[in-house]
């Protein structure tokens, strides 16, 4: 499909809030710019402005993967929405790993296990297996497993939506540990899980961090939803 870096953020992330608040979905312009420019779950970071996110989504609903939502029931303002389920057949499972993929790049089964908690419950590392493989074997396949670079014990799997070309990531970015994947937390617990008793570990306490930062993004979300409210009953 070779979508580009922005339409990929674009679209993951019109998936991941789909999933994850619905009650704010389909989302604004700015909303929509605010969950592309994120700092927490996401790999690379980007500071994305309005036009900049309106071109890709424009773009995106050219190939038939998103939607307009024009104003109604009160609602002031245009909003987008996906459209990649109707688009390509595809349930909650898949729509999740793939927006994790789009969002975070290439990852182990662990690591989207954790990643799409979420938006939804897998029942082990096997059925996020089965739920990548049947993505693999499509006519055109949506995922790969990639080979395992130097001093990797996991394979990782990728997204072939498009955006930038998988790449082996340098030490410097994974922190000094040539086993970790780009961007990645190299545990493959539940946040706030340790293997035995004592404080809290790095690992844990990067991903709790993480999920604080999560939380902040979804409140500032509400508080526009509030103030968009607000405006349309004239408070």
């Amino acid at each position: 499909m070779d979508l580009s870096v922005a339409e990929i953020r674009v679209l993951g992330s019109l998936v991941e809030k789909q999933l994850t608040t619905p009650q704010q979905y389909p989302l604004t312009l700015n909303a929509l710019a605010l969950a592309c420019s994120q700092s927490s779950n996401r790999d690379p970071v980007v500071a994305y402005d309005e036009p900049a996110v309106e071109a890709a989504v424009t773009s995106i609903k050219t190939r038939g993967l998103a939607r307009f939502v024009h104003p109604s029931h009160g609602r002031s303002a245009l909003r987008y929405a996906h459209t990649l389920d109707d688009a390509l057949g595809l349930g909650p499972p898949q729509l999740a790993l793939l927006a994790v993929l789009m969002l975070r790049g290439p990852q182990t089964l662990g690591e989207l296990r954790t990643r799409t908690e979420r938006m939804v419950a897998f029942a082990d590392l096997g059925e996020i297996q089965a739920e990548l493989d049947a993505l693999a074997v499509r006519t055109e396949p949506l995922t790969r497993r990639l080979p395992r670079g130097p001093g990797q014990k996991e394979d990782r799997y990728g997204q072939l939506l498009g955006g930038a070309a998988p790449a082996e990531p340098t030490e410097a970015r994974r922190g000094g540990d040539p086993g970790a994947p780009t961007g990645a937390t190299p545990h493959l617990r539940p946040p706030g899980t340790r293997d035995g008793p004592g404080p809290p570990g790095p690992d844990d306490l990067s991903a709790l961090r993480s999920e604080v930062a999560d939380l902040r993004a979804e409140v500032a979300a509400l508080r526009l939803a509030l103030d968009d409210l607000r405006g349309q009953l004239g408070a």
